[in-house]
This record gives C-alpha cells, sequence and structure tokens, in this order.
C-alpha cells in the first residue's frame, strides 16, 4: 500500500494529538532566588494570577504549566518581574522560564539569581 508523502504527513497530522499530551494547568509556580551578594537562597511558592515578593523583585504569576506524568518532566512559567529597589515600576523581566534550561530565559540581574523549580497543585513552600 503506497500512501505517498501527502497522504502519509496527513494521518501524521490527525493523529499527532494522540501522541503529544496537552501540558496540566498547575496552581503553584515555586522559586528559588540567589541573592548574589549574601550567598543567601531562598525558596517561594507563588499562587498563578498573584503576585509576591522576593528580597525586591516583585514577581506576578500568569500561568504555570506542567508536562504529564507520561511525558518527560518540563515545568514552564509565564512571569513579569519588577525591582522595587528604587521604586520604579517598569519590568526587568517579562517571559516565559522553563525548569530544566533555566539558562535558555535567565533573569538578568546584577544582584539576584532567579529560577523556577516546578509547577504544583499545592503550595510546597
Amino acid at each position: 500500500m503506497n500512501l505517498g508523502p501527502h497522504k502519509f504527513l496527513l494521518l501524521v497530522l490527525l493523529y499527532s494529538n494522540q501522541v503529544f499530551s496537552e501540558p496540566l494547568k498547575m496552581q503553584y509556580a515555586n522559586f528559588k532566588l540567589l541573592d548574589k551578594i549574601s550567598n543567601k537562597l531562598t525558596e517561594k511558592s507563588i499562587k498563578v494570577n498573584e503576585s509576591d515578593l522576593i528580597g525586591t523583585l516583585n514577581i506576578k504569576v500568569y500561568s504555570c504549566f506542567t508536562e504529564p506524568p507520561d511525558e518527560i518532566p518540563e515545568d514552564f512559567v509565564l512571569i513579569d518581574v519588577k525591582d522595587n529597589f528604587l521604586d520604579e515600576e517598569e519590568s526587568i523581566y517579562i517571559g516565559w522560564m522553563i525548569s530544566s534550561s533555566p539558562d535558555v530565559t535567565p533573569l538578568e540581574h546584577p544582584i539576584y539569581d532567579l529560577w523556577l523549580l516546578s509547577c504544583s497543585n499545592d503550595k510546597t513552600s
């Protein structure tokens, strides 16, 4: 049976939703913050659609997703970070952060390193 490349591609597209699972929407984003001056580590959980202060950083979490258990472990979060040190309301970081690759989407700050640990449905810190 010769399907041809177009028919084969159509079959792959039709059944691709069964191959890849949808990410799971979670309620909390769990972060770790390193203060580079004092060498202090802080862990914090922030509820989705809320903001919290870690050090001088005000972090607003818009959404947090994790891959289903049958997929490769991966968490990703959409955040907006503002530095309250100078009382400015300007964002220093807006975008997605990935738990397995913090160096791909880093927060570039002279005092803090921030990275996503995980997304969860319960407050873990």
